[in-house]
């Protein structure tokens, strides 16, 4: 009888162990930190199919499109209401030499893609081409000037053909090329990774190089320069504390910050994205969530020298990177996108809009075809990715009023790890309506929310989810909507309490009105 009560003892104390315990969440008020729209954006570079089989089509192509822009393409992106986008790398800005994309595509030169697989690049999408792009998706161009082969001059000179509204040899050639009246663009990055290759640099030498750069990079008329440095490689606090003290804040609009999840941690061998088992996931998003403390710790660096926090943190790559997917170029990147992806997709926006007093811009590596891709193409077929489902949901926090959000997250542990299970962020937009994002790593137990929203007055609440039976879920050309965006029920009003179950591996995003 002692012995079928002490199992009876050990296996309800394995049952209360692993219940899931309600978790309380408080949501305060807004005050003037604001989400800029600016995180949610992307980054196009010349790599493997994102621009050529990506936005770009071959000249008698078939494929809808305008100019050779895909027009699939764009609509998906509108959809999610692209803010910026990031062009030409990467790497590869610092090999490109902007006046070899202007003028009749028959008479640029072709050169060789060094960075990415050894292939030719025939110039045929260049500058027209991207701000024709960028206006199609009505978004703002953020452009990655050439330091690291580049010269002074020739960044000069490029500003000068985008913004200048005058008279000079670049705006006549500009003229000649068919654009009457400048672009205007106003996000100008002053290399890129100019620590690794874009030019192998010391952070003393970069800085000293920045400040001769920027200088020539001249604001124009109607185009003041939104002049953004190059940053550090993930946890290289020492990069940013040496431009924030050479530098300047006065110098500069924004410095950058490059961090990218790797399921394994090494470079080598970084993991499938399909094939995976829940030890590599947990690992993963391990992984992913130190992007939390790195951008702590790279704030209050700029703290220090920027306690107004004028400088933007721009974490202008972002992402899993996976090995590629099995029988394609090692040099193209293309990996498929799982609902892993996802969840990593989810919490990072979080992290980002709970940082937006310093981090004003972001851009996920890369729109198609690349990394941590929103669209894969094959010819005249096209899918969405988990990530971009999230993207759509997490819309509704771009350019709304951050609320701040207090809670103690419940654990996922595997073994004798664990990570917290839960992360959210919130905010308020300019009708008053409020959208909390809430993501929920856990691959097995559900969480129990109960929120109070304290002054914060609404009435209903409606939500969308993003979930799926198996974390290497994904989208492919034969069942394009394995893993979408639905209704999601969960949650309900109790007086002015919020209760919500989150189901177990999904991203949640609600609306109060």
């Amino acid at each position: 009888m002692k012995k079928t009560l002490l199992s009876l003892a050990l296996l309800c104390s394995g049952i209360f162990a692993n219940a899931q315990k309600e978790t309380s969440l408080s949501i305060k008020p807004a005050g003037d930190q604001m989400v800029s729209k600016h995180i949610y954006g992307h980054f196009s570079e010349h790599l493997g199919r994102c621009i050529y089989d990506g936005f770009w089509v071959d000249e008698n192509s078939t494929i809808p499109n305008k100019g050779r822009i895909r027009l699939d393409v764009v609509a998906a992106l509108k959809k999610i209401k692209v803010p910026n986008l990031r062009w030409p790398g990467g790497c590869f800005a610092d090999e490109y030499h902007w006046r070899d994309g202007i003028g009749p595509r028959n008479q640029r030169p072709k050169m060789v893609n060094t960075n990415w697989g050894g292939v030719v690049e025939d110039n045929s999408f260049g500058t027209h081409e991207f701000l024709d792009l960028c206006k199609m998706l009505d978004c703002e161009p953020y452009i990655a000037g050439n330091v690291g082969s580049g010269t002074v001059e020739e960044m000069a000179k490029w500003v000068e053909y985008l913004n200048f509204d005058g008279v000079s040899p670049m705006t006549a050639i500009r003229k000649q090329n068919g654009m009457e009246k400048p672009w205007k663009v106003t996000f100008w990055g002053v290399g890129n990774e100019s620590w690794g290759c874009g030019g192998n640099m010391t952070a003393d030498y970069y800085s000293d190089l920045y400040r001769r750069y920027a200088t020539y990079a001249r604001d124009y008329a109607g185009a003041p320069l939104k002049r953004i440095a190059s940053g550090a490689n993930a946890e290289d606090y020492k990069w940013t504390e040496t431009c924030m003290k050479n530098i300047g804040a006065g110098r500069m609009w924004g410095l950058t910050l490059h961090y990218y999840t790797l399921p394994t941690g090494k470079w080598d061998a970084k993991g499938s994205a399909t094939k995976f088992d829940e030890e590599q996931y947990f690992n993963t998003m391990k992984n992913c969530l130190r992007m939390e403390e790195i951008v702590t710790k790279h704030s209050e660096i700029m703290d220090k020298y920027d306690p107004k926090k004028k400088v933007a943190l721009i974490v202008d790559e972002w992402g899993i990177w996976t090995d590629v997917e099995p029988g394609t170029n090692p040099g193209f990147l293309y990996q498929q996108n799982s609902l892993r992806d996802a969840l990593i997709a989810g919490t990072t926006l979080n992290i980002f809009n709970n940082h937006s007093d310093r981090v004003r811009m972001a851009n996920l590596a890369q729109t198609i075809n690349v990394l941590q891709a929103l669209i894969l193409t094959e010819k005249d077929k096209m899918l969405l990715t988990p990530t971009y489902h999230v993207f759509d949901l997490y819309k509704a926090h771009m350019d709304a009023k951050y609320l701040p959000i207090n809670f103690t997250s419940p654990d996922y542990t595997l073994g004798d790890k664990k990570i917290p299970a839960l992360n959210v962020s919130a905010s308020q937009d300019s009708t008053g309506a409020i959208h909390i994002s809430l993501v929920n790593l856990d691959p097995k137990n559900k969480i129990s929310l109960n929120t109070d929203l304290g002054e914060l007055k609404w009435k209903t609440v409606t939500g969308q989810i993003l979930t799926s039976a198996n974390l290497t879920d994904v989208n492919t050309f034969t069942a394009a909507n394995k893993v979408q965006n639905a209704k999601f029920n969960g949650a309900k009003k109790s007086g002015n309490s919020l209760k919500v179950e989150l189901p177990a591996q999904s991203v949640v995003v609600l609306e109060l009105k």
